[in-house]
């Protein structure tokens, strides 16, 4: 099905009865709905009772449809079974039978919202009569506001115009769009005079007592003539001082919000903002200002809804972008595919459960003829994990450079612990194979690899150690075997037995001894391949919270019993 990325004016609610609402848009079509980025989710649910492919809306000629696309226990729309249906404005979607998490559909399309806005806006003018000009030219100013709520203008933009039509419409000298801080208090995010010109919003100090009434009353103040207003906003000191003689005051308010099985008097108001207006001049508001108020304010509001869900959407996409050039940056400097050596074959996978992770491996040769191999996991997830992984991987390929692993580790202990702030430590092994089988390790609080030697599984070691990075004063040494021709060795991470399936269950070590013991005569591509279907059928589509590597070597031993892996 090809992607359409035109502008579809739609978005999705996504609301769990035990976490903040979300809000999504929909930005392409098909637009893929399930458990997973990875799965090609545009809307990605990260709950185990959602399936990897959940459903999907496209289009047709008669508007945007959602169609099951394997859901467990199916998807209904307004509490009823479906399988394809044409979506409204504000249906509600269950996904499965349980009501733990629902989808509300809302379509924003321009045509739909300009009607809406329109019949509503002649509603209020109606009984004002149809021949004044002054209402004409009332109705088209607030049209025009409302085409604001979709333009793709940069979002400064987007408010000043939507002010520049509110001082107009009230007559003010100024006008102000204050947005609440993180503690709450409405600052001033752009100020406009009186002929559209930008004002240093530091500079503004508007009346705090008008800004407080309206707040605490939900709904637009006006003061005409502020010597007739209450005692205690006719000696405001911003009031005496600026001499203002007149005010207008519209509280922003969001789509009201309800929780799941919530009554619909219990949706709450979110207060986004507030349009603020003043004048030294005693305004003579007239019927027509008054009734259109409310309407301004609604439009406003949703003007400035509006911007933000466009602006997140459009932070949203730069993220996405930068975590995709993350991914491929990384999933670069991890070796790829069959490696053959003349003593050895190696192969490896790597799987992060986010876009980003904090696992890897790595093999290289160095000047002696040796082969080195590494796995790590640093702890944690995200971009955070990622960039430390980086680092380790270039600091290790140093010993390309003939320094001793041992001290390499020691070092690299000392510069973690020596900056607290990184926060983080990564668990470590790294192996050095000798063309006569002779193998020498270092580990660092990393799972002990498995040997497989003909039909018997065995772990190099079975006591511990600690992570690279937490104790400064922790020092490293090496161990040494002696691997036999058709010996296979196998690294992971911790991803690997620590996989869940849907009732929290762990994958653990005796499964993947069993799934390893089953491959001593397959080829290193297939026994991965083997492991990670044993993983897979394992964990049911469970989601996973940790990153999934796996990296496996076989010694083929001296020059005269190499044969080419398969």
């Amino acid at each position: 099905m090809p992607e359409s990325t035109a502008a579809v004016n739609a978005y999705i609610e996504v609301i769990f009865s035990d976490r903040p609402t979300q809000v999504v848009p929909v930005n392409v079509l098909p637009f893929f709905i399930g458990r997973g980025a990875e799965n090609g989710n545009h809307l990605s649910l990260d709950d185990k009772r959602i399936s990897r492919k959940c459903a999907v809306i496209s289009e047709d000629s008669a508007g945007l449809l959602i169609e099951d696309r394997g859901q467990s226990a199916g998807i209904f729309v307004n509490g009823e079974p479906t399988e394809v249906r044409l979506l409204a404005d504000g249906d509600r979607i269950r996904l499965g039978t349980d009501d733990g998490c629902q989808l509300i559909f809302r379509l924003t399309s321009e045509s739909f919202a300009q009607e809406e806005a329109e019949t509503k806006l002649r509603s209020i003018l109606g009984s004002l009569g149809n021949d004044s000009t002054e209402e004409l030219n009332g109705l088209r100013l607030l049209l025009e506001a409302t085409s604001l709520m979709h333009s793709q203008l940069p979002l400064e933009s987007v408010l000043a115009a939507m002010l520049d039509h509110a001082i107009v419409i009230t007559d003010a000298d100024r006008g102000m769009l204050l947005e609440p801080d993180a503690s709450g208090v409405l600052q001033v995010k752009i100020a406009r005079g009186r002929d559209g010109e930008s004002l240093i919003p530091e500079a503004m100090k508007p009346s705090r007592s008008v800004l407080g009434s309206a707040v605490e009353l939900e709904t637009a103040v006006v003061n005409e003539d502020l010597n007739l207003a209450e005692i205690n906003v006719q000696n405001a000191q911003s009031v005496v001082m600026q001499l203002l003689r007149s005010s207008v005051v519209i509280p922003l308010y969001g789509t009201p919000r309800r929780q799941i099985d919530a009554s619909p008097e219990a949706a709450q108001r979110q207060l986004l903002g507030a349009v603020y207006l003043d004048s030294k001049r005693t305004a003579t508001f007239s019927a027509l200002d008054r009734q259109i108020l409310d309407a301004l304010g609604a439009q406003a509001g949703s003007i400035l809804e509006n911007a933000r869900l466009i602006e997140h959407k459009r932070e949203r996409q730069r993220l996405e972008q930068e975590l995709s050039i993350a991914r491929e940056i990384q999933q670069a400097l991890v070796p790829q595919g069959l490696h053959d050596y003349p003593h050895f074959s190696i192969t490896g996978i790597y799987r992060p459960c986010n876009e980003v992770g904090g696992d890897y491996f790595d093999v290289f040769p160095l000047p002696d003829g040796r082969i080195a191999i590494l796995i790590a996991d640093v702890a944690g997830k995200g971009l955070g994990a990622a960039l430390l992984t980086t680092m380790l991987q270039g600091a290790l390929s140093g010993m390309t450079l003939d320094v001793d692993p041992v001290k390499v580790f020691n070092h690299l202990n000392q510069f973690l612990c020596q900056r607290a702030a990184v926060g983080r430590c990564a668990t470590m092994f790294f192996g050095l194979l000798d063309p006569d089988g002779a193998f020498e390790f270092i580990r660092a609080g990393h799972p002990s690899p498995l040997l497989l030697r003909g039909d018997e599984v065995s772990e190099l070691y079975s006591t511990g150690s600690l992570p690279i990075g937490l104790l400064e004063r922790e020092t490293f040494t090496s161990s040494r075997i002696q691997l036999e021709p058709g010996d296979t060795l196998l690294l992971f991470t911790d991803g690997v037995t620590e996989a869940e399936d849907k009732d929290r269950n762990l994958f653990q070590d005796v499964r993947l001894k069993e799934a390893f013991g089953q491959h001593q005569d397959s080829s290193l591509k297939t026994l991965l391949d083997g492991i990670s279907s044993a993983v897979e059928n394992f964990a049911a589509g469970a989601s996973q919270a940790d990153d999934v590597t796996l990296l496996a070597v076989r010694y083929r031993g001296s020059a005269d019993g190499i044969q080419k892996e398969l």
